[in-house]
């Protein structure tokens, strides 16, 4: 029966050292959050960095995203034609040297002239059937 005791004895002990540990007093701080997204009120430095990092991330594309294609030196040549080609024609029509012009590509036809004083440029889509009209009033005198 002595060593029951003995055995019991101990395992008081233990049981009392290991109540006492597990009574400590716990310290901890404040606990603060601090935003890091400028748009929830973090650094507005952080803003470039995290969109990068998120546009490296993004796997996504759009279906229906048109691929940029560079142009070859000839349709370089023939945009920049049309380009300079509309330009006189608005610049003659607006200075009175004629009344009427227009301007006719595979893709779109232009139509510019003086009403009153008033420039009228009308562009019709022939791939869509798209027609915008833009007026222009006071720029030239006829």
């Amino acid at each position: 029966m002595k060593n029951i005791l003995k055995i019991t004895a101990g395992g008081a002990l233990v049981t009392t050292i290991l109540a006492s540990t597990l009574t400590l007093n716990a310290n901890a701080g404040e606990l603060i959050y601090t935003p890091i997204n400028p748009s929830f009120g973090g650094d507005p430095f952080m803003g470039s960095y995290l969109l990068g990092k998120a546009q490296s991330q993004d796997t996504n594309t759009d279906p229906n995203a048109r691929g940029i294609e560079s142009l070859s030196s000839t349709e370089r040549l023939i945009q920049s034609l049309e380009s300079r080609l509309i330009s006189q024609l608005i610049s003659d029509v607006g200075a009175g040297e004629v009344s009427e012009g227009a301007f006719d590509s595979g893709e779109f036809s232009v139509v510019v002239r003086d009403e009153g004083g008033q420039l009228i440029v009308r562009v019709v889509d022939k791939v869509t059937g798209d027609v915008t009209n833009i007026s222009v009033g006071g720029l030239f005198n006829p």
